[in-house]
């Protein structure tokens, strides 16, 4: 009885070690990627990217009585988006449709036989017949698809983070939304250029480059729909299932 008691505590042991040990790992992974992955370094990344690939734009004319980017250079400007901390409407139209088909049908047949026919003189050979007589036939008969959609339809108010010296708009829309006992944050990022932009101050998610679309949420729906925790997974494993 006591050796069993032993047996069953070293066990427990060991599964509690094990468990400490994946556990902690994955601890400090999501302790550091929530200490980076802030919204403020997100933002910063983004438009550090932005402006590293916008790099090589030529530059104002510097000295001039007339420049580019003066707030008077366009008489025909209207409330169009154009400055930083300006707003624009995006229409975010988003379909994405994958489909794949496969078909495999494959059908092999062997046969052969042998035998004797005859000896030197009158000798019988039938108990000698047949030597040798096989017969095979191996088919295969498979199919497979795959299909997969999204759709995902919004309209969402921007604000221009930065503007780029090709004259580019950067612009990012944030949306909170709490609805019973549900949370769910919506993120759209990308640039645009002020012709793109119609004349009610609309753009569509088209035309936005560098187009980044975040969607994530907390609750009762999120909560039913993730993956068991780390010790849960870890038991599942133990047991079999």
């Amino acid at each position: 009885m006591k050796t069993t008691v032993k047996c069953a505590a070293s066990q427990l042991l060991c599964i509690g070690f094990l468990l400490g040990a994946i556990a902690m790992p994955e601890a400090q992974a999501s302790a550091k990627a929530k200490k980076k992955d802030t919204p403020a370094q997100l933002r910063s990344d983004y438009i550090a990217r932005l402006q590293e690939q916008d790099a090589q734009t030529a530059q104002h004319t510097v000295g001039s009585l007339w420049s580019p980017g003066s707030e008077l250079s366009n008489l025909s400007d209207d409330y169009k988006a154009r400055k930083l901390n300006d707003t624009v409407v995006i229409l975010v139209s988003v379909q994405t449709t994958a489909a794949q088909n496969a078909d495999v049908n494959s059908q092999r047949a062997f046969q052969t036989s042998s035998a004797i026919t005859g000896l030197a003189g009158d000798i019988n050979t039938k108990g000698l017949n047949p030597l040798f007589n096989a017969n095979s036939n191996t088919s295969l008969k498979g199919s497979g698809a795959t299909d997969s959609s999204s759709n995902f339809q919004t309209s969402m108010t921007a604000q221009v983070i930065d503007v780029l010296r090709s004259g580019n708009l950067v612009v990012e829309a944030q949306r909170k939304i709490f609805m019973n006992n549900q949370h769910e944050d919506v993120i759209v990022r990308g640039v645009v250029r002020p012709n793109d932009i119609g004349p009610n101050n609309t753009v569509p998610s088209t035309s936005l480059s560098n187009l980044e679309i975040e969607m994530k949420g907390k609750g009762i729906i999120a909560d039913s729909v993730r993956k068991p925790n780390l010790i849960t997974r870890a038991l599942l494993w133990l047991t079999g299932f």
